[in-house]
């Protein structure tokens, strides 16, 4: 059961439209609080994906980041290709044309 603060990241993340990224930083500050991490926790442990688009979100440097609680390896790759599917172009692990992208 997901707790009232995951609750609210995933609600926030839900508005975040295909094609469009996001960072932890962002959803952090719409949040009134600075627990990056929490909300990396968080999205880790996204019960609802894909209706909450945890791919959709990266960190605040255009850096792909985690994904399903990893930071390397096939999972990775997974989130590559969620964002490829929606039109973000990942170029050596960065989104091209990042801040066009970010919401």
């Amino acid at each position: 059961m997901p707790t009232d603060f995951e609750n609210m990241v995933y609600d926030l993340l839900r508005n975040v439209p295909e094609g469009k990224v996001t960072t932890y930083k962002r959803l952090a500050e719409r949040m009134g609080t600075k627990a990056y991490r929490a909300i990396g926790s968080a999205l880790a442990r996204n019960p609802y994906a894909p209706e909450v688009p945890c791919h959709r979100v990266v960190s605040s440097n255009g850096k792909i980041g985690g994904f399903m609680g990893k930071k390397s390896g096939p999972t990775i790759l997974k989130k590559q290709n969620l964002l490829k599917d929606e039109g973000v172009e990942v170029k050596d692990g960065k989104i091209v044309g990042f801040k066009s992208k970010l919401v």
